[in-house]
């Protein structure tokens, strides 16, 4: 256990048995001081199996996928540990969409505890929001995602080196293509900071990894060595089915 961390979860557990922790899905007991009951956590789609490179889920493990082959990605590796499916999409909609903290909570929490990277970088760049959105919304939830993991494991992260300095349409209702032009040099990274040879971009979910294309691009040509992506979610190829 992080020993930076102990404080944290003595207090949770304290804060537990006054105020025991509800399942936010079926409102059974929660798990573990955790607000999802272990058979909801259970149902939870794992991503075990998938593309070395982009993540993907597949029916087996491999360094490269067929598009990573034909397309390889500008970063180096992925960690998604979940697919994106029921009952994931459920908690991470109303964290994303409706504000839903605990939700998000939930969730980042559950990323520290799965198995992680063999290497592991030196910074956690979220994903940004434009401030239009920002504002709109109130948070970032990449950037609430990863405190969480920075707490949990140690790696420092910053939510001001990378920004995005131009409004974008929403990814959700677009195809791919339309997806890359739409982020197309949204990105910034503030070159003044000294950076580390490594450093992951953390984002919730990665649909087509468009976004973070474009973010590990920008931060490729600033002479950052390694780049790797880090999303809580992977979705899967159109066909593939849970």
């Amino acid at each position: 256990m992080d020993a930076s961390n102990r404080p944290g979860r003595a207090w949770r557990r304290a804060i537990g048995l006054l105020l025991p922790a509800r399942c936010l899905l079926c409102h059974a007991a929660g798990d573990a001081c955790r607000d999802l009951c272990h058979a909801c956590v259970a149902e939870l789609p794992v991503n075990r199996l998938h593309c070395a490179r982009c993540a993907l889920p597949l029916a087996e493990s491999v360094a490269l996928c067929g598009t990573c082959q034909r397309h390889p990605p500008p970063w180096d590796s992925a960690w998604a540990p979940f697919a994106y499916g029921w009952p994931l999409d459920r908690l991470e909609s109303r964290f994303k969409f409706a504000a839903d903290l605990a939700a998000g909570r939930v969730l980042a929490e559950l990323w520290a505890a799965s198995p992680r990277p063999d290497v592991m970088p030196g910074l956690l760049l979220p994903v940004p929001l434009h401030r239009a959105r920002l504002r709109s919304r109130g948070y970032n939830q990449a950037w609430e995602l990863t405190r969480i993991l920075s707490c949990h494991t140690g790696i420092p992260a910053s939510a001001r080196v990378l920004r995005r300095v131009r409004g974008t349409e929403a990814q959700t209702e677009l195809d791919a293509v339309s997806r890359r032009r739409n982020v197309r040099d949204a990105f910034m990274l503030d070159t003044r900071l000294p950076l580390p040879a490594h450093i992951a971009i953390v984002d919730d979910v990665m649909t087509t990894g468009a976004t973070l294309a474009e973010c590990a691009r920008v931060v490729k040509h600033a002479g950052v060595a390694r780049v790797d992506v880090w999303a809580l979610a992977r979705a899967r190829a159109p066909g593939l089915g849970s």
